[in-house]
């Protein structure tokens, strides 16, 4: 019995041990920019060759009169069921974004969820395109981010309503740009450049993101918000905070980091649920740019074409995608199955267990479709998975109930060796051996649950599905932690709950939290208490320790934890049964409390 409950106890540390490690680590997130010529000064857009990195271009710090500029410039309103803003006609840029179908809080009267911002306001993050020349030629006039763009079409610009601007330079060059987008987030822009001279023009499509000063962000360390892009089919992820660490640039205006892109990839930034990323041609070589002016505190993803030569009488056109909106699962997959993007699912931070937590997620989406309420599907998931690595559990099950039957035969061998340590070790690996019995068995489910609780903890915590999920009654928002407290029983006394800033908030349980070490608890039960002592102290502390540690994680995981106790308890407990071990769970609770009323005599 003692060793049954020694490798109770272990993997119970052990779960422990990961999961107070997990929770201090984690605690509970004029002219155009020219890559490849002499510097020239534009909008707050400076660019120079002597960056040493073909196809960039960088952006300053834009202040005063530039800034009104940029906000008195006329605007063309953005209207779709997942979108509203507009797209200024000074640049051509779009800066000005919110998602229709998400709002701050879980108030509907909240804002809408802002993704992208004009120069002037607080945050300015956009998106711009561009032409730019190869270094030594002579540069003509090229549309930069200050250039005042003239709308060819009427009204706003909807999924049935392509708009087009257009810049003639005066020197022969007329540039055009039709922006159009779909009913979700992504948006096609068209680049094209006419050259009517007797001469042929040199000129390399560009785009890029910016975004002024670091966002706010979860700041958890398993969560990326920062940089995401893909080349050639390598996923890389910079946090804004590591962005100091990319090579110096050779001119001294910051920061920089250059990757020739053969075929495929994409860049840009992701938060937690909201992404914004440029999308080359698939399948044409490009050159993708990452790069943070430390004066300015600017950070920016570039995407630049190869240059192309346009002979006199002919055209250039190059078409480049923006995403800008929701991760949402279901549209990126789309987006890559449907519209081309290798590997674009992956923008998606999935974490380490990838090779976990996208089936696990792909099987709590299909539920949800399936069940339309988030918290039953997790009950569900939860029943799949313990029925998937029942097998081994049944076999770890199995091997504490012998163990249980062979108590007898430990006790005599015990008596027989005396304080011979060796010949009792001996004596314990043969009874053991001769009896098909694996005494470090019974830890394999515990460690089992390890990489699915994290796994799961990644999915419920990221994936944009999961955010306002509501289940039932209380539970509004599966993501966050229970918003009831004892400290006001759970809503009945006429004062709130303690905040999260709060010194009490530690104790401020809700009902998951406690319904969740009731039911490690109950557990415990099907056992009798270790007559040792110390395992017994570490006994009836456990639910308690669980209980404060889950107590403030996400609903959807505490959820999770309470029906995987449960299964667990049923099927030790028929598991028992069925090899003629009767649990007496009653008499055992009894004991417990008998125990304490003799203690406190």
């Amino acid at each position: 019995m003692e060793d049954q409950t020694r490798n109770i106890i272990s993997a119970t540390l052990l779960s422990l041990v990961v999961i107070v490690g997990w929770f201090l680590l984690f605690p509970p997130e004029a002219q155009a920019p020219q890559p490849d010529t002499d510097e020239v000064a534009t909008e707050g857009t400076t660019t120079g060759s002597e960056t040493g990195l073909a196809g960039t271009a960088e952006i300053a710090e834009v202040t005063g009169a530039e800034e009104q500029v940029a906000i008195d410039a006329p605007r063309i309103e953005i209207e779709t069921p997942s979108l509203n803003g507009s797209l200024s006609l000074r640049g051509g840029r779009i800066d000005d974004l919110s998602l229709t179908r998400y709002h701050e809080t879980l108030d509907p009267t909240s804002p809408l969820v802002r993704l992208l911002s004009p120069i002037g306001s607080d945050a300015p993050y956009y998106a711009l395109w561009g032409w730019t020349a190869p270094a030594g030629d002579e540069a003509p006039s090229l549309p930069g981010p200050d250039t005042l763009w003239q709308a060819e079409t009427e009204g706003s610009l909807t999924p049935e309503t392509p708009v087009t601007l257009v810049w003639d330079n005066g020197e022969g060059l007329i540039f055009r740009r039709t922006i159009s987008v779909d009913e979700n987030y992504m948006f096609d822009v068209a680049q094209s450049v006419e050259n009517t001279t007797d001469t042929p023009v040199t000129l390399a499509p560009y785009g890029f993101v910016a975004r002024h000063g670091q966002p706010d962000t979860q700041n958890f360390f398993i969560l990326h918000e920062g940089v995401v892009r893909m080349t050639d089919g390598t996923l890389e992820e910079i946090k804004y905070k590591n962005m100091d660490d990319l090579d110096p640039d050779p001119s001294g205006r910051g920061r920089a980091e250059a990757l020739q892109v053969a075929e495929n990839g994409w860049t840009g930034f992701t938060d937690k649920y909201w992404m914004t990323t440029l999308i080359p041609t698939q399948g044409a070589p490009f050159r993708s740019v990452v790069r943070f002016n430390e004066g300015t505190q600017v950070y920016q993803t570039d995407t630049v074409l190869p240059a192309q030569e346009i002979a006199p009488g002919a055209s250039l056109a190059t078409d480049t995608r923006l995403f800008a909106g929701a991760k949402e699962w279901e549209a990126i997959r789309d987006y890559q199955n449907e519209g081309g993007i290798p590997g674009f699912v992956d923008s998606i931070d999935w974490g380490w267990f990838f090779f976990l937590t996208k089936p696990i997620f792909w099987l709590l989406h299909f539920l949800h479709g399936f069940i339309g309420n988030m918290g039953w599907s997790i009950l569900v998931l939860t029943l799949i998975l313990k029925a998937l690595v029942f097998p081994l559990s049944y076999k770890s099950y199995v091997s504490m109930a012998r163990m249980k039957e062979l108590q007898p035969e430990m006790e005599k061998l015990k008596e027989r060796a005396g304080d011979d340590k060796q010949a009792l070790q001996q004596g314990m690996m043969k009874l053991y051996r001769d009896n098909k019995v694996n005494p470090a068995s019974g830890c394999l489910p515990m460690l089992l649950q390890i990489p699915i609780f994290f796994s799961l903890y990644k999915v419920i915590f990221v994936t944009l599905e999961l955010r306002h999920a509501p289940w039932i009654g209380w539970i509004h928002d599966l993501s966050a932690p229970d918003p009831t407290s004892i400290l006001n029983l759970f809503g009945l006394l006429p004062y709130a709950a303690p905040g999260p800033d709060s010194i009490l908030a530690i104790i401020s349980l809700g009902v998951l939290p406690i319904l969740l070490g009731a039911s490690m608890w109950l557990q415990q039960k099907l056992n009798p208490a270790p007559t040792d002592p110390t395992q017994r102290m570490v006994f009836a502390w456990m639910p308690l320790i669980f209980m404060f540690m889950l107590g403030h994680f996400a609903s959807g995981l505490v959820l999770y934890w309470i029906a995987n106790n449960t299964i667990t308890f049923v099927q030790q407990y028929l598991i028992m049964r069925s090899h003629g071990a009767k649990p007496d769970v009653f008499g055992n609770i009894r004991s417990t409390f008998r125990r304490k009323q003799a203690t406190e005599k």
